[in-house]
């Protein structure tokens, strides 16, 4: 009798792993979508930093919370700040006041699905690249410089290419395009046969294609002057995305490889920041493209 009790009992262990596993299989794609389109959200901001206010900005069809920083005297050119996944617009509090000293403007603000920002989805770009679009509308004209890490940079890079507007973007830490990055990061959290199941609801419930997020094919149509960064030892963006987009860059650019760095470290050092402030002073003068 304690034999046939054990061996029911492992037969219902048995069924049970069984039915987990099916479980897991079915609802796994849908986690996993969620997970691309639905990053953690930081809504904790810090007050504006001095010079700034608070303000709403316009996207494509949400408003976003951001911050408008007016510089001492006539502005030379304007610097947009993008913060990267699951941040918001309080990354860049020590940034801006080196950019009024420099007489820019200054807008920084949350991405869509980010922040305080309104938006039910991240789309990496796809979106993102339009609602920037629309807060550059907003601008008094005047040379822009876009400055982005990880997802902004991203953004930076996809909408450099469509905005003649946009004379120098400095990018650091960019993926080359999604459906790449999405499918080398998927091992950690899911196996990778549930990527394209997923792929397909995210694009479903996102409105959007994933093949048409892509900063390395957007890179051959950029104008403006563009300075790629990257961390020598990043092992949640590989540093071969960032080659594979200065590859494929036509015009003005550099390529700046930070020894030892890793993935959100490679704006850390003041010497990195020596580097983009000779970028910046060489490149945002230019005239923007007719």
């Amino acid at each position: 009798m304690a034999f046939r009790r054990s061996a029911v009992g492992v037969s219902l262990l048995l069924v049970a792993a069984v039915v987990a596993a099916g479980l897991a299989l079915q609802q796994g794609p849908t986690i996993a979508a969620n997970a691309l389109l639905h990053p953690w959200r930081k809504t904790a901001v810090p007050p504006a930093p001095d010079g700034c206010e608070d303000v709403r900005l316009a996207g494509m069809d949400v408003a976003l919370s951001g911050w408008r920083c007016r510089a001492a005297g006539d502005a030379v050119a304007t610097a947009i700040l993008l913060h990267g996944i699951a941040d918001n617009r309080g990354s860049w509090s020590g940034t801006i006041p080196w950019l009024l000293h420099k007489r820019f403007e200054v807008i920084a603000y949350d991405s869509r699905a980010n922040g305080e920002s309104e938006g039910s989805a991240c789309t990496y770009g796809f979106l993102e690249k339009q609602d920037l679009h629309r807060v550059i509308d907003t601008l008094e004209v005047r040379p822009i410089v876009l400055i982005g890490t990880s997802l902004g940079a991203a953004i930076a890079l996809q909408e450099a290419a469509d905005d003649p507007r946009v004379v120098a973007v400095v990018a650091a830490e960019t993926f080359s395009d999604l459906r790449t990055i999405a499918i080398e990061r998927a091992p950690f959290y899911f196996p990778r046969f549930m990527v394209p199941g997923a792929f397909a609801l995210a694009e479903q419930q996102g409105g959007f294609r994933i093949d048409d997020v892509s900063p390395v094919r957007a890179a051959a149509s950029i104008r403006a002057a563009v300075l790629v960064i990257h961390g020598a030892d990043d092992v949640d963006t590989r540093p071969d995305h960032s080659r594979r987009v200065y590859d494929a860059l036509a015009g003005r650019k550099r390529l700046i490889m930070i020894v030892g760095g890793r993935h959100n470290q490679s704006l850390s050092s003041p010497e990195t920041w020596n580097e983009i402030d000779r970028w910046i002073d060489e490149n945002s003068r230019l005239h923007p493209q007719e």
